[in-house]
């Protein structure tokens, strides 16, 4: 149950720092306002108290293992939001990063 625990924490991170930092991008790059990166202030706020609640305690790993996650998932949210279409580099790269994720977070210690 932890290891679930642990994916649905970084899934719910990557929403909040993936739309943080796209609300940001779309209130100053796409002139929708300040509204929308007040908001996305506010999202990326969220993300760093969704970090602490990893049931690990290190710090380092924690963030290290949420990069591959932050890759994968920006990939995602684009293909999702903004209509982009990965190449195989941008899937095997994103394969890569989530396997990496894997060896960092779940290997038995």
């Amino acid at each position: 149950m932890t290891a679930a625990r642990s994916i649905a924490l970084f899934i719910v991170a990557a929403l909040f720092e993936i739309g943080g930092a796209w609300l940001i991008w779309q209130g100053i790059r796409e002139h929708k306002g300040y509204l929308w990166v007040g908001a996305g202030v506010l999202a990326l706020g969220a993300y760093g108290f969704v970090a602490t609640l990893q049931p690990d305690a290190n710090f380092g790993r924690i963030l290290a293992a949420y990069g591959g996650i932050f890759v994968a998932g920006s990939l995602a949210w684009a293909m999702v939001l903004d209509g982009f279409r990965p190449d195989r580099w941008d899937i095997t790269g994103a394969v890569i990063c989530l396997a990496g994720v894997g060896v960092i977070m779940y290997s038995p210690r």
